[in-house]
């Protein structure tokens, strides 16, 4: 993980059968699929994301997300605002 004042860069493995919770939060939040594939639920969209496919979550917006036969690994990155 790379981390600056304002900006956080995370590569993540997600096993699969997994599932996050529900939740927001005030800052800006996408992202790219590496390999494999996660379902991503961004307020009433949901979308099954595959290796080079992105995702934008908005500051505030509900967002949840889960993996199915396969897993997943993506690059997340998160921009708070100072």
């Amino acid at each position: 993980m790379e981390s600056g004042s304002n900006l956080t860069m995370a590569f993540m493995e997600i096993a699969p059968n997994k599932e996050g919770t529900t939740h927001n939060h005030p800052f800006d939040q996408c992202g790219i699929v590496i390999e494999g594939e996660i379902e991503m639920s961004v307020g009433e969209e949901k979308r099954l994301l595959r290796p080079m496919e992105t995702y934008f979550i908005p500051a505030g917006v509900k967002h949840n997300w889960k993996t199915l036969s396969l897993s997943a690994k993506i690059l997340d990155v998160v921009v708070k605002q100072s």
